[in-house]
């Protein structure tokens, strides 16, 4: 086990974190990015399995969140606004008129005071912040960690811990884009996912959710047994559409089954197991990814990497029967999510 650290530009560290049979994770104490994840895949290659810029300077602005932790409140609020306790708050619109990821200034943005851990079966980065009162429009003062934990079983876990003096919204998640051909060799359209889930939020045409829930079953949107992501890409169905040709939607976990979600890219046979103790996640399909970029193994394109941003669900704060983004005063805020890496047998 191994930690090392890089200054980037006099201005972030990237911290490597290494076990012992082969993986590694590099996070920057900037927006606590996670720039790579190099895993093997079936013959041995040690490859690149989540999607990052070629020069650094571009995490600055990320306009695509790529890697980031994500927050205060992951994903979109309607409106940019929300009623507590009596009182609206006005938050910055920076997706047309809502909210989008905690807003221009959220959490992706700011870096973090960074600590390292390690011992002889696990080695890790803890990064801490201070969100203030009313930052980004949000009420409360909130002391955030979230710690970054790789072991030698192929784990990273991502520990969320925080507490606010005031009741207010709060879900945190990661925003990395996972493409387990290894070096972005390929587009995702033949990864096959499964999610425990039989529910998901139906989206209006600018992505926000309507208040319905909607049944998986004999849909695009049934993943409990697996499939391929193209077949919703290439899907007729209006929730496929209005996402871009592709997914951008909460589902709900029934918790039936041992994983929440994983992920298995046939062709290099490399497997990713989600657990975690969040409600659901977001799964979003790069539907919208501009062309071009210069990602470090090559250039963007649609359908490049998907994302699984587990969190509890935003649209609860417009709408009844969706999982709670309330964190009250005093309350412990602790939330994991583990991502586990294998070879398919």
């Amino acid at each position: 086990m191994r930690i090392e650290k890089k200054e980037i530009h006099e201005k972030w560290i990237e911290y490597t974190l290494t076990n012992d049979v082969g993986m590694s994770v590099s996070v920057l104490d900037l927006g606590g990015i996670i720039t790579k994840i190099m895993v093997p895949d079936r013959d041995g290659n040690i490859e690149n399995v989540v999607l990052g810029y070629r020069n650094y300077e571009d995490y600055q602005a990320n306009p695509n969140y790529f890697g980031a932790i994500i927050g205060r409140v992951a994903g979109r609020i309607q409106g940019a606004s929300f009623n507590l306790n009596g009182e609206t708050y006005k938050l910055a619109a920076n997706d047309g008129e809502n909210h989008l990821h905690g807003g221009p200034r959220g959490l992706h943005q700011l870096v973090w005071e960074a600590s390292t851990f390690e011992s002889d079966e696990e080695v890790g980065l803890t990064l801490s912040h201070r969100s203030v009162d009313l930052d980004s429009g949000y009420p409360g003062n909130v002391e955030i960690k979230v710690t970054y934990t790789l072991n030698n079983q192929n784990q990273l876990i991502l520990d969320y811990a925080a507490k606010s003096d005031q009741t207010t919204p709060l879900t945190l998640t990661n925003h990395s884009y996972f493409n387990l051909s290894g070096n972005l060799k390929n587009t995702v359209h033949n990864h096959q996912v499964t999610i425990d889930s039989s529910k998901f939020v139906e989206l209006d045409s600018n992505l926000i959710p309507t208040g319905m829930l909607l049944n998986v079953s004999e849909t695009s949107f049934d993943f409990r047994s697996g499939r391929a992501l193209e077949e919703g890409f290439n899907n007729d169905f209006e929730q496929n559409k209005v996402a871009g040709s592709g997914y951008d939607h909460y589902f709900i976990f029934d918790n039936a089954q041992e994983h929440q979600a994983n992920l298995l890219d046939p062709d290099s046979g490399r497997v990713m197991l989600v657990n975690t103790n969040e409600p659901g996640m977001v799964m979003y399909t790069s539907n919208t990814m501009e062309e071009g970029l210069k990602l470090a193994e090559g250039s963007s394109r649609k359908h490049l990497g998907v994302c699984f941003e587990t969190q509890a669900s935003p649209a609860s704060l417009h709408h009844e029967g969706f999982p709670t983004v309330i964190l009250n005063a005093g309350e412990d805020y602790n939330k994991q999510t583990i991502f586990t890496f294998l070879i398919e047998d």
